[in-house]
């Protein structure tokens, strides 16, 4: 039997392109052999998740019907993020995703066909459970992804609806990149083992960095650092949206190529704009703290804290997005000559001077073509390059991220090839579909 494991394992990690499993991995699979119940504290972008991922699915049965597993995450992005990476495992279980914003009839549609997985946001499974639109007595598992975030977004009543249905007999799994203490007594289990990982935080190259400038020209800073960077990826930490609009209608004036995220958005724009952030279609994120853990965002550079949160928690988990698993990255703090640094922060930190006036850097080397069709049309990625290599004459390395939703996909072209390979599908099918191609708005 633990030879087939170790098999199955070996075929998940090649399925993902990973070489091997973390010493923190490893650990979480053994001890969660045992059916012990458990709290992980593991750093932003240390596998968190693939880790509970495996110890999920080896308390699988091919043989059983109905939910086995329940993952609770505390927003849409990384609920959205969970099912990607089982997806892309390739295993042989049915999964279904439940978030604010998405159909419920879909949802329901989904749930009906007795998926062995569930992944959701705290509200969305709690309404499905009153709709009583799967049945939960049959759950072995239960993982409460990012927990300290749902108690902080006040999820504290959805999530005694899900408990509730439960039979009691589940093994729970709890991750965090914070420490839990104390647990809330709200939880239908007590005394959990846990395996702190926390510690290897400070293994972090991430380099802090102060740029001072005046209050009338803050937002004009801004943008002369993150032009300064020359396309490297970057994310700008704001604490609250108005800012984040503010500072995107500035460089949109400059025709600075750029996204967005905060928790006002509709549902598809943020997807949409994480979309261009991963294909390298956007190069800069300007984000509320809702992209400060979880996210699946790529190896980060640049982290820029245009605005320092009240709590060094918060920094610390911006910060996180970059210098991750060992690699160096840097922070700025963008301070005006009215500001001062909070408590948390050395006040001896490097300071950074920026030269010359504002340079823009040339465009991101990819562009975000959107699709209209996706998973429920039976359109696959592999269906995709096909119609851009053989009708669009693009080569493999021409193309970058595909993603594919329910009813659209995204996927990346070079930005200079984008008019040539839009003429040159403008009246092809795909999969004998006739479908929308344009450049993604």
């Amino acid at each position: 039997m633990q030879s087939n494991l170790n098999a199955l394992h070996a075929e998940f990690l090649k399925n993902l392109s990973i070489d091997e499993f973390t010493d923190m991995q490893v650990a979480l699979i053994e001890k969660a052999a045992s059916e012990t119940n458990l709290v992980l504290l593991s750093p932003t972008g240390s596998g968190k998740t693939l880790a509970f991922l495996i110890a999920m699915i080896n308390r699988l049965s091919t043989h059983a019907h109905g939910v086995q597993a329940l993952i609770v995450a505390p927003s849409r992005e990384l609920s959205l993020q969970i099912e990607q990476v089982f997806r892309n495992m390739k295993t042989s279980y049915k999964v279904s995703c439940c978030y604010g914003g998405h159909s419920v009839k879909i949802e329901q549609n989904s749930l009906s066909e007795s998926p062995a997985v569930v992944i959701g946001t705290p509200g969305r499974l709690a309404d499905h459970i009153r709709r009583k639109s799967f049945d939960a007595s049959r759950v072995k598992i239960v993982v409460l992804d990012e927990f300290d975030k749902s108690l902080q977004m006040g999820f504290q009543e959805e999530l005694k609806v899900v408990f509730k249905t439960l039979n009691g007999k589940q093994q729970f799994i709890l991750t965090s990149a914070t420490r839990l203490d104390p647990l809330p007594d709200f939880l239908p289990f007590s005394k959990p083992e846990t395996l702190n990982y926390l510690k290897e935080e400070a293994a972090s190259k991430l380099k802090l960095k102060l740029v001072h400038t005046k209050s009338i020209d803050k937002v004009e800073t801004l943008m002369r650092l993150v032009a300064s960077f020359n396309q490297e990826v970057c994310l700008v930490f704001c604490n609250h949206r108005e800012a984040v609009e503010r500072i995107s209608a500035l460089f949109s004036n400059y025709k600075f190529e750029h996204g967005i995220l905060h928790g006002a958005m509709e549902q598809i724009d943020r997807e949409k704009n994480l979309i261009k952030f991963r294909g390298s279609a956007h190069n800069v994120l300007i984000a509320t703290d809702l992209a400060s853990r979880g996210l699946d965002i790529p190896e980060i550079r640049h982290i820029v804290h245009y605005q320092l949160p009240p709590q060094q928690e918060a920094f610390l988990h911006r910060n996180g997005r970059t210098a991750r698993m060992h690699a160096e990255g840097d922070a700025y703090l963008v301070l005006a000559d009215d500001e001062t640094l909070p408590d948390y922060i050395d006040k001896s930190v490097e300071e950074r001077r920026l030269n010359g006036k504002l340079q823009l850097p040339p465009p991101p080397l990819f562009a975000c073509l959107y699709i209209s069709a996706g998973k429920k049309d039976k359109i696959s990625k592999g269906d995709i390059v096909g119609l851009l290599t053989k009708k669009g004459g693009l080569q493999a390395d021409d193309i970058g991220l595909i993603t594919t939703l329910d009813h659209s996909s995204y996927v990346s072209v070079k930005r200079s090839l984008v008019s040539k390979i839009l003429a040159s599908i403008k009246n092809e099918k795909l999969k004998k579909m006739r479908v929308k191609i344009e450049v993604a708005n």
